[in-house]
């Protein structure tokens, strides 16, 4: 299945008539909006591709190939799927396009995640988020704690921190993760309970 032919996810008569004139204007060549389409969504596309590669360099060119492919592509979205879950997929792909060129190279390229969920359903980057109260002994103590986690993150298996990462980090529903790692709902469930019972068992005695 091509990327840019998505599952259903959301029916487009369902879409917001903004969005819905956004989406006609890209597909038309529109130049302004092809820019506030970059300027919408590159910080959160680059985080995302960061947190899968461990590499500024390699998320930096994934970010601007993803929007070439995007605006390559547009002619070709029919609004099964929202833009924004669409682009995401486009990101992933372009990453594990990269993360198997290197392996194909047998380079040693490493894809992770910053952060992941734990048993009681809250999110690992909860217990990171910064705390202007606290003083600079308990700031080094965050820090120490995030390398651990990112640490435990880089082993585990791809697949599954792509899961996490885009439910635990990008808080994208069950459904939109589906859509954008083409796969169905219950492979989503169990992706993610895999990958968050490995990341415990990775950090027991750790933190």
């Amino acid at each position: 299945m091509e990327l840019e032919q998505v599952a259903t996810a959301t029916p487009s008569e369902a879409r917001p008539a903004a969005e819905a004139l956004f989406i006609e204007k890209l597909k038309r060549g529109d130049a302004r909006a092809f820019e506030q389409l970059v300027e919408d969504r590159s910080g959160e596309i680059y985080g995302l591709l960061y947190r899968l590669t461990e590499n500024r360099e390699e998320a930096r060119d994934l970010t601007q190939e993803t929007f070439l492919r995007a605006f390559q592509s547009i002619a070709n979205f029919r609004g099964e799927a929202d833009l924004r879950t669409w682009i995401y997929r486009i990101a992933i792909n372009q990453a594990r396009n990269r993360w198997r060129w290197w392996r194909r190279r047998r380079r040693d390229f490493t894809v992770s995640l910053d952060d992941a969920g734990d048993n009681d359903r809250q999110t690992l980057l909860a217990t990171l988020r910064t705390d202007s109260s606290r003083d600079p002994e308990q700031d080094a103590l965050a820090r120490e704690r995030e390398n651990v986690l990112r640490q435990a993150l880089q082993a585990l298996r791809r697949v599954y921190r792509e899961a996490v990462i885009l439910r635990d980090i990008e808080g994208f529903a069950y459904e939109e993760i589906a859509v954008a790692l083409d796969i169905s709902v219950g492979t989503v469930k169990s992706r993610l309970a895999r990958g968050r019972q490995e990341l415990r068992r990775k950090l027991e005695g750790s933190l």
